[in-house]
């Protein structure tokens, strides 16, 4: 999917409504890495290869959501490819608060204001999600795109 980063919703009412509920989202610091890979690996375990990219870059270009010192959900960018949205992700039970929508426009700002006019969303699982929140819209014949010759991993 296509995202137009100069047409974007402003994200700090998102933010904001979190913040009531005792909820911050943010880039996490070098020093959490580990905090966070464990999280991505414990609820989202392909997932882990892309956040590892994300949180080696300074700053990361990567966003958590934490209550009470606990990670929520987490969203990343430059993770894949330049200008690619994703991975994230949001635990079973944190979602329907205005995570999801809180870290992916956190995301995609961050991304304008490096300059991108445009984001792509790889792998789309919600697209319904993504087409609410920020009018991002298909890209014909995208399908699997970049993820379609995937090594695969033995299993354990």
């Amino acid at each position: 999917m296509l995202v137009r980063l100069y047409d974007l919703p402003p994200v700090q009412p998102h933010l904001a409504a979190l913040a009531a509920r005792g909820i911050t989202c943010r880039r996490p610091e070098s020093y959490e890495r580990t905090a966070v890979l464990a999280f991505v690996a414990a609820e989202f375990p392909g997932w882990v290869d892309e956040t590892t990219i994300a949180l080696a870059r300074v700053p990361a270009t990567c966003f958590v959501a934490i209550e009470d010192q606990r990670i929520l959900g987490f969203a990343c960018y430059h993770a894949t490819r330049p200008g690619f949205f994703g991975p994230t992700g949001v635990t079973r039970p944190s979602r329907r608060l205005g995570i999801g929508a809180a870290l992916l426009l956190s995301t995609l700002h961050a991304m304008a204001a490096e300059g991108y006019a445009y984001a792509i969303i790889g792998s789309v699982g919600p697209a319904d999600f993504y087409q609410r929140v920020v009018g991002a819209i298909p890209i014909p014949g995208s399908q699997p795109g970049i993820f379609g010759n995937r090594i695969d991993q033995p299993a354990p």
